[in-house]
């Protein structure tokens, strides 16, 4: 029997006012992949993360998880994710296992096995030493493998992560994915994640989609978008290639860009 294809949309097109933020996207995700979602700020991925997690309203059948309508039925897709923001999302003055206990109880962890769980994943995270501390004694790199833990404790079929590494130090960013990796190797679950870091992209996604005003400019492995270009090219040429354009000054996507750009900046100094 064939497995249930993770993620699909289907023409999916958002549009806020009169500023459309996604024209058209046709994605598929395979099980057990890691796909990412690149482009410049106000492409469009943001948007399209919002729509698959329910934090936007979805057209009746344009969006499916697990084969489920993310338009009829939110609250079982929402069982199905796992979803780590842009922002932090970790609450500074609890500790770390009062977060992820937070998180199962949200997501219905079962009672009998929810402290086993929590520990589980801070555990698999690298957190069991630090999990009784405080967060705001937590550096950058503590609170993603953190807010990863709260994402992970409900065992989603899913995990989607919104720039998982901004503002993280090499360090920080390869423990990071060190745990991604880990934990879809044991589960078997499929990642979907946006991100501006092209050897990012590059090193950890089996598939990549490229996005630019809303819609998909390109799709493919990583190897498979470079050698369209030529033998020397990489991710970055494949990303000028696609979005070399300039954005029209005072444009709803310009203003939408200069946001984004401010509230990375402000992830950044918080997890610095």
């Amino acid at each position: 029997m064939a497995e249930v294809t993770p993620v699909v949309t289907r023409g999916l097109r958002y549009a806020f006012g009169d500023h459309v933020a996604v024209d058209g996207l046709d994605l598929a995700l395979a099980p057990g992949e890691v796909f990412g979602l690149l482009g410049p700020n106000g492409a469009g991925k943001t948007t399209t993360i919002r729509v698959i997690t329910t934090l936007l309203p979805a057209p009746p059948g344009t969006v499916e998880v697990a084969g489920l309508d993310v338009a009829r039925h939110q609250r079982q897709v929402r069982r199905l994710l796992g979803y780590v923001p842009q922002q932090l999302s970790a609450d500074a003055s609890l500790t770390g296992r009062e977060n992820v206990a937070l998180f199962a109880r949200l997501f219905d962890v079962p009672r009998r096995g929810r402290a086993d769980a929590v520990a589980g994943v801070l555990a698999a995270m690298g957190l069991t030493e630090a999990a009784d501390r405080t967060v705001s004694t937590f550096s950058g790199g503590m609170v993603r493998r953190l807010e990863l833990a709260q994402a992970l404790v409900s065992a989603p079929r899913v995990l989607v992560l919104d720039e998982p590494t901004v503002g993280l130090d090499p360090v920080a960013r390869a423990g990071v994915w060190d745990r991604i990796h880990e934990v879809r190797a044991e589960t078997g679950m499929t990642v979907l994640v946006t991100t501006h870091a092209m050897e990012e992209a590059e090193l950890h996604c089996d598939r990549v989609a490229l996005l630019h005003r809303g819609r998909k400019r390109a799709e493919g492995t990583p190897a498979e978008l470079t050698a369209a270009l030529g033998a020397e090219a990489t991710l970055d040429d494949v990303f000028r290639h696609h979005t070399g354009d300039t954005l029209t000054p005072g444009s709803a996507t310009e203003e939408g860009t200069l946001r984004d750009v401010r509230a990375a900046r402000r992830t950044a100094r918080r997890v610095g």
